[in-house]
């Protein structure tokens, strides 16, 4: 089920401190984008945060658990986790799991490819 208007508002509300907060519908969710980088994802109005191998032993540490996709009979994870209930009552929990996100992000995203110029 696609996110809420609201509920992705509510994510972009939550997050604008951090930058300038787009988020994007993709894949029946959305994406949710700090200054162009993808750092979260919405799916049926639930926050899931980008990890890489610097981060998931946070995750994990903190009992949080993998976004789960199911393609062709198959399950399989993706490189998010559960946002963990603290960041929408904290402001230290957000600035935490927000930069522990932003910074995973940040590591894998790909350098733009070079346009090749015209002769």
């Amino acid at each position: 089920m696609p996110a809420s208007a609201s509920y992705s508002e509510y994510i972009k509300d939550l997050f604008s401190p951090f930058g300038d907060i787009t988020i994007r519908k993709m894949f029946g969710g959305a994406g949710v984008y700090c200054n162009g980088v993808i750092f979260a994802i919405i799916g049926d109005d639930d926050l899931w945060l980008k990890v890489d191998d610097v981060t998931r032993a946070e995750f994990e540490g903190a009992g949080l658990y993998p976004f789960e996709v199911e393609m062709n009979g198959k399950t399989g994870t993706m490189s998010y986790y559960c946002a963990p209930e603290e960041i929408y009552d904290d402001n230290d929990a957000l600035r935490r799991w927000a930069e522990l996100a932003l910074g995973a992000a940040a590591r894998g995203k790909k350098p733009k490819k070079k346009k090749a110029k015209k002769k």
